[in-house]
């Protein structure tokens, strides 16, 4: 139970510096949690509180962006740290986070951070952009590490009977997959290939396998479903009962099947923002269909389109009438709660499209029971 004494400091953290003379903070550990709080929530009075202490001191006017961060991350909770580092980016813009690079490698990698590194990417240069592409890579790590074990629990890993080799015999190797993971390690002096890790295929061969086409929306509202979009591309591509292809689009179309194994780099390929041109994604992602009574396009978009939604209902028609499945996902992640058009979902589901918002794995069960009709 919380003590009469704690509570009082609690309060005192809550109602910040202006609470000072009727609230005394008990340890120089609280003073420095207040300077750190006060350094950020400070600014909701609309003032640089670096300018707020004229008489010097040791309190928030000392404070710089790195010096607050490390103070963050050692005085308060794992989950408290990040949320302040969250509210840092998303509430008072505090790019200069991500313009340092050591600051940058103290943060915290988590999606939160990903998507701010995604929309300020183009921001950074040289050795800052460096770090950043670790932390995606990282941050990509982790989450295809957890949504590869739900695939894995889902229908559609009780259909995948194989996977890729680890046997590692020349009859096995993957020639192009190997040549295509390691040109960045190419040795432009000797003219060598240096390869730091060799990719084999499983033994079974793909026969008559499910084209599955993602065509995945720029909109910066669908950030969270791109980066799971980005990830499950690269796990559906190891999986020898799927081709795997992957589209992004705003007005322009961009075909990134050639890195759909590697999400860090389609992640990294997105440019945020502009305009939306779903007829034109899907008209391309028309041309990709091969078999149409075994290929699923997967549109994952908010449906705000910003051409003729005559042309989008017309591709869309033409799409279901070749006997392919349309998908159109209003959000692809954790939480799937979809902000999307509502005419246009309506119009897309009476033609036969699904449409709806769903987990990864909810997704994979799906594709599953597809597969089995």
């Amino acid at each position: 139970m919380m003590t009469d004494g704690a509570a009082l400091n609690r309060w005192r953290l809550i109602l910040g510096k202006n609470a000072g003379q009727q609230l005394e903070l008990d340890t120089a550990r609280l003073a420095r949690m207040d300077d750190a709080l006060d350094f950020l929530y400070g600014r909701e009075a609309g003032e640089d509180v670096r300018d707020r202490n004229p008489q010097g001191g040791h309190g928030s006017s000392q404070l710089t962006v790195a010096r607050w961060l490390s103070e963050v991350r050692q005085l308060f909770p794992q989950e408290t740290a990040e949320i302040l580092q969250r509210h840092a980016l998303d509430r008072y813009q505090l790019t200069e986070l991500l313009a340092d690079r050591e600051v940058l490698e103290k943060m915290e990698p988590n999606q939160a951070l990903l998507e701010t590194v995604l929309s300020l990417k183009h921001m950074m240069r040289g050795p800052v952009l460096d770090t950043a592409r670790r932390i995606v890579r990282r941050v990509v790590e982790q989450m295809t590490e957890k949504m590869r074990s739900e695939i894995q629990r889902s229908a559609l890993g009780k259909l995948d009977r194989t996977s890729r080799s680890s046997v590692r015999s020349l009859r096995n190797l993957d020639i192009q997959r190997t040549i295509r993971k390691n040109l960045a390690h190419y040795d432009t002096e000797n003219h060598r290939l240096m390869l730091e890790q060799v990719y084999f295929n499983g033994r079974v061969k793909r026969y008559n396998p499910w084209r599955v086409i993602l065509a995945v929306d720029e909109s910066g509202s669908m950030m969270p479903s791109i980066i799971h979009s980005a990830v499950m591309a690269g796990i559906f591509a190891a999986l020898p009962m799927l081709d795997t292809r992957l589209v992004i689009f705003d007005t322009q179309v961009v075909d990134l099947s050639g890195y759909v194994e590697d999400p860090v780099e389609t992640l990294m390929s997105i440019q945020l923002g502009g305009g939306t041109d779903i007829a034109g994604a899907l008209r391309y992602c028309e041309s990709l269909i091969a078999m149409p009574h075994r290929t699923m396009v997967v549109l994952v978009s908010d449906l705000c389109e910003g051409n003729s939604r005559q042309n989008l209902y017309g591709v869309c028609r033409d799409i279901l009438e070749s006997g392919a499945k349309l998908v159109a996902l209003t959000a692809l992640d954790e939480n799937a709660a979809p902000a999307y058009d509502r005419s246009t979902a309506q119009a897309l589901a009476g033609m036969g499209a699904y449409v709806g918002a769903m987990t990864p794995a909810r997704l994979a069960d799906f594709m599953a029971d597809v597969m089995r009709e």
